[in-house]
Order: C-alpha cells, then structure tokens, then sequence
C-alpha cells in the first residue's frame, strides 16, 4: 500500500513564511509558529519512519510553495488505481486544545482510517485530550474539507493541538520532543492500519467496504 503524505500550505521561502494567516501569535520571547512549516517537518519525519520500515510512502508536495488544493487532488488521485491512503497534516487555531481527526461526510472506510489515529493518539498522549464526535460511533468528524471529499482514497485530516494555544505551541509545536511525539503517534497509527501491530481500532457501526471517500 502507498500512504501519500500531504503536509498542509505552504513553507519558508528565503527566509519568508509563503501563506497568509496560518502562524501562531507572537509569544512574548518574540517567538512564532509557521504552520505549514510545522506539517513540512512532521511529514518528512514521518517519511523517514516509513520509509526504515519499508513502507512505501510519498511526500505529496515536496517544494515549499503553498500548492492549490485542486493540484494537490489531482496529485494524490493519479495513484488511486492502487492500494492507497491519503493522510493531511495540520494545526489547528480557534482558541481550543488537544486533537481530532476529520473525515468526510458519511460512513466510509476513511472512519475506520481515522480510528486508528484516534487510538494511537490516546496511546501517545494519555494526558492531552482527544476532541472525539462519538455520534456516530466512531471518534472523527465529518467535515467537507476540499481534500476529504475529493481524495478517491480513504482519507484523513489530523489536527495536530492549537497553534493559538500558548501552552501546546510552545510546549509541543515548537520543541522537537513534541514534534517526534507527533510523528511518532502518526507512524503508529499507520502500522497499525496495516497490519504491522498487534492495534487494532474500535468498530464502527454500518461500516462501509468501499474505498473511496464521498
């Protein structure tokens, strides 16, 4: 199976951050998060763990300028005539904490992708909290993001704490044991969606066997 990694916007370019918005505030040291640099790190990072585990993966947009989302697709789509996943990494903003995992709207095989997410996330970091919409029976929410509902592959997005949230950005964001803890529990989840662990997800009610996303 191919897990295509996309890290969400756009990176640094001589030395300018390329994507409007989507930066933390100014901490009082003058310190700052540039999201899409953040999804760059944890994506290639998590590129390496795969790729020791022989675990054939690509790193969707690899150049640093801010990819448009119709791009991205046709990008990720050109390989949905093989076993494929699509895994989207984020930070969120709002004024919350903790994780979630989105997918889209209705019961596709992506609910079950993202409850191995959920679990290896609740594995990874007992102590933060898992932002779960348990509705339905499952831990995702159903949100018509542009790459879930246009992936042709099981997909999710992951929400990786509140950039906006002083505590989790400096503590987890902007440090690199937070950041391999991040990798870590995205590595794990993957794996274990594989077959490579013992991990297994809870059911999901009413499951659909299709493979694609509406």
């Amino acid at each position: 199976m191919l897990v295509i990694l996309d890290a969400g916007h756009g990176g640094i370019i001589n030395g300018r951050y390329v994507t409007p918005g989507k930066r933390s505030p100014v901490w009082s040291d003058g310190s700052q998060l540039f999201e899409g640099e953040l999804n760059r790190d944890i994506v290639n990072r998590l590129s390496q763990r795969l790729d020791a585990r022989g675990i054939n993966n690509l790193i969707l947009v690899p150049e640093q300028e801010d990819i448009d989302l119709p791009t991205r697709m046709q990008r990720a789509n050109q390989y949905a005539n093989q076993s494929c996943i699509y895994i989207s990494v984020h930070s969120n903003a709002g004024g919350g904490k903790g994780f979630e995992v989105f997918t889209s709207v209705g019961t596709t095989e992506s609910d079950r992708l993202a409850d191995f997410f959920a679990e290896a996330f609740k594995q990874e970091f007992p102590e933060r909290r898992l932002r779960a919409d348990m509705a339905d029976g499952d831990y995702d929410k159903d949100k018509n993001f542009y790459v879930l509902k246009h992936t042709q592959m099981p997909a999710v997005l992951t929400e990786n704490f509140f950039m906006d949230n002083e505590e989790e950005c400096r503590n987890l964001l902007m440090t690199q044991e937070g950041r391999e803890r991040i990798t870590r529990y995205h590595e794990n989840a993957i794996v274990a969606y594989l077959g490579g662990s013992n991990q297994s997800a809870p059911p999901v009610s009413n499951q659909s066997s299709r493979r694609h996303t509406k």
